[in-house]
């Protein structure tokens, strides 16, 4: 098959380094641990590693839509996205493990046989937006680094590669906009220069790029401050 566009093999380059980055946090815990907290309020890790596993499967929904033109959403329901992951968590350490191992590797063959021409056509994402195939790999890119960080292993934002970082705040800020959120504040890297965010009000959140990624995705506030001195809770993200 035809290879993809620039940006979106690049896209799918940082989906396979965050595989990788995921792959190894995931290694750091023994089995008895998956029973315990992840960083995401709810879910235990066994909740996490089962969500990992069955986004792949589900975007790769996606991408059989764009290939073959008959309709396959991600999910059937929010309710049957839920109980999937609900079940999945029950499955054994080594199904878990499996899981994810086996879904990504499908995610992966189905962007490498996808034709070139087919990456434009229209798919439509578990929240009812409609988009081209060609952002299936940035829908993926999010799920494994962010992922890795909730497992609670030592995964960082400050390990992302700064392009990740710096395009996570552009997207954030900018699905902020579309849903009317974030108006109050404006976020302000200490380290480097970052496109201009979507938002921008009177409040300013500063911080290193990565904390400010950190921050805005909603995993806690260490290493931001804000220009009122008090703390302030990400508006809601995804």
């Amino acid at each position: 098959m035809s290879a993809p566009e620039p940006a979106v093999a690049a896209d799918i380059s940082l989906v396979r380094r965050g595989t990788e980055y995921y792959d190894a946090m995931l290694a750091e815990l023994p089995d008895d641990d998956l029973d315990g907290p992840s960083l995401l309020p709810g879910w235990d890790r066994r909740h996490v590693v089962a969500h990992v596993g069955f986004n792949a499967r589900a975007l790769a929904r996606l991408v059989r839509w764009g290939r073959t033109g008959v309709e396959t959403p991600m999910y059937p329901s929010t309710q049957a996205r839920s109980a999937e992951i609900d079940e999945g968590a029950t499955l054994s350490p080594a199904e878990l493990r499996d899981l994810h191992l086996v879904e990504s590797a499908e995610l992966d063959a189905a962007w490498r046989d996808l034709p070139a021409d087919r990456w434009d056509f229209p798919v439509r994402t578990a929240q009812g937006r409609t988009v081209p195939v060609s952002i299936t790999p940035w829908m993926r890119v999010r799920e494994v680094w962010l992922h890795a960080v909730d497992l609670g292993t030592g995964g960082r934002f400050e390990d992302f590669p700064p392009e990740l970082v710096d395009r996570l705040l552009v997207d954030i800020t900018s699905w902020w906009a579309r849903a009317g959120e974030g108006a109050d504040v404006t976020l302000a890297p200490t380290d480097r220069a970052v496109p201009a965010p979507a938002v921008a009000g009177p409040v300013t959140i500063t911080g290193p790029a990565a904390q400010l990624a950190r921050w805005a995705a909603g995993r806690g506030g260490d290493g931001v401050t804000t220009s009122t001195g008090e703390p302030v809770v990400a508006p809601r993200w995804l």
